[in-house]
């Protein structure tokens, strides 16, 4: 992108963008690593494995058509008729996979990951296994890596925290995929891993694409 020409205002939207954006990547990453994982958890096949994994990469691709309300903007700074907007982001998301011809299990992942267990999600209030299994899982760690992620409106909170908040939350999730969630960050380095994409350097591939 040419900047040149660019005043100091439009730099500052820029990179507002660009630190979101860097944001949103690792955001998917810690997703489709932790859900791809859990999937193997729970014994799913290599073929849900997989596109569990790219689900959880691409969960949030919607919100790319609303950026203009959601990047570089602070959660307590969108009105109530935005945020509303911004729930969107999930068909949107849907919309996007299947004209790129991801598969309807890919597509619908991404179409439910804010269901909720009890129904109180959206967009459809969908209740208990009326939400496909790939979506539960993608839910669990959704909200777990938000958590432990920096917000522009404040810090991430420890694992500990993190983990607490999410049992306070419990009845949003599907009480076997959650007890296998726990299990997985007890007994595996994937923390690790998490910790690294999180605040390791991204791939240099990643970053030059962003810069386009």
């Amino acid at each position: 992108m040419n900047t040149e020409m660019l005043t100091d205002d439009n730099r500052g939207e820029i990179e507002y963008y660009r630190h979101d954006m860097n944001d949103a990547i690792r955001h998917g990453m810690c997703v489709s690593i932790l859900a791809s994982r859990l999937a193997r958890e729970l014994e799913l096949s290599e073929e849900d494995i997989h596109e569990i994994a790219v689900a959880g990469m691409l969960h949030d691709i919607g919100k790319l058509q609303i950026s203009p309300y959601i990047y570089g903007r602070k959660a307590e700074t969108l009105k109530i008729e935005e945020m509303r907007y911004v729930r969107l982001h999930a068909k949107l998301g849907a919309e996007i996979l299947k004209e790129k011809n991801y598969s309807d299990s890919i597509s619908n992942m991404v179409l439910y990951h804010h269901e909720n267990y009890d129904g109180s999600g959206y967009p459809f209030c969908l209740r208990g296994e009326d939400i496909p299994i790939g979506a539960r899982i993608i839910r669990v760690c959704d909200v777990f890596s938000a958590l432990i992620s920096d917000r522009p409106y404040r810090k991430a909170f420890d694992v500990d925290t993190a983990l607490l908040m999410v049992i306070d939350e419990v009845r949003h999730f599907d009480m076997k995929i959650f007890l296998a969630f726990q299990k997985m960050l007890n007994t595996s380095n994937i923390l690790q891993d998490i910790d690294k994409v999180l605040h390791g350097d991204l791939p240099k591939a990643i970053i030059e694409r962003n810069d386009d």
